[in-house]
């Protein structure tokens, strides 16, 4: 992975999913033969309440602060989305590759790669995009939950009372 993480504005993103889908019949290369279609009709997993499709999904690593990966993991069959780590502390450097392995293994990772409100923001346009996704290709009934969770942990400075302010939208 690169050291810099480039986000795409929300419009942008609007744009070039659905140009790419109107002109090749496919998003972020993904043809629409390979999106992951819902077998059957009953929710594997429920966790605190909520229920998604598929137990699977992506893992809490850099790469799942970025809207369009989460959107990927969606189209694939990723119901259980697991976000990077919430908190406080967001702005240290850490030298990459986080990874040394010349003699012993030694891993160096912050639980962030964005701040707070870069990373809100990244969740939250994949969480209105995924949504508009649902609707078009995988339409429910009016009384149908949505087929995917967003998975957050939050830590490192953060109180209860600010974590559950923050989580509340998923």
């Amino acid at each position: 992975m690169g050291d810099i993480m480039r986000p795409i504005p929300f419009d942008k993103l609007l744009k070039r999913i659905f140009d790419e889908y109107q002109q090749n019949q496919s998003i972020f290369g993904i043809p629409k033969q390979q999106f992951y279609r819902q077998q059957n009709q009953h929710p594997l997993i429920n966790v605190f309440g909520e229920t998604c499709a598929t137990p699977i999904g992506s893992a809490a690593v850099p790469h799942t602060q970025l809207a369009q990966n989460i959107i990927v993991s969606w189209l694939t069959g990723g119901r259980f989305i697991e976000l990077k780590t919430v908190q406080i502390l967001d702005q240290l450097e850490i030298d990459k590759p986080c990874i040394d392995a010349e003699d012993e293994c030694f891993k160096t990772e912050w639980s962030t790669e964005y701040a707070l409100v870069k990373a809100w923001d990244e969740y939250l346009k994949a969480w209105f995009i995924l949504h508009l996704l649902e609707a078009i290709f995988e339409p429910r009934q009016a009384a149908e939950a949505k087929s995917f969770i967003f998975n957050m942990s939050v830590g490192y400075g953060f109180s209860w009372y600010s974590a559950t302010s923050y989580a509340a939208i998923y």
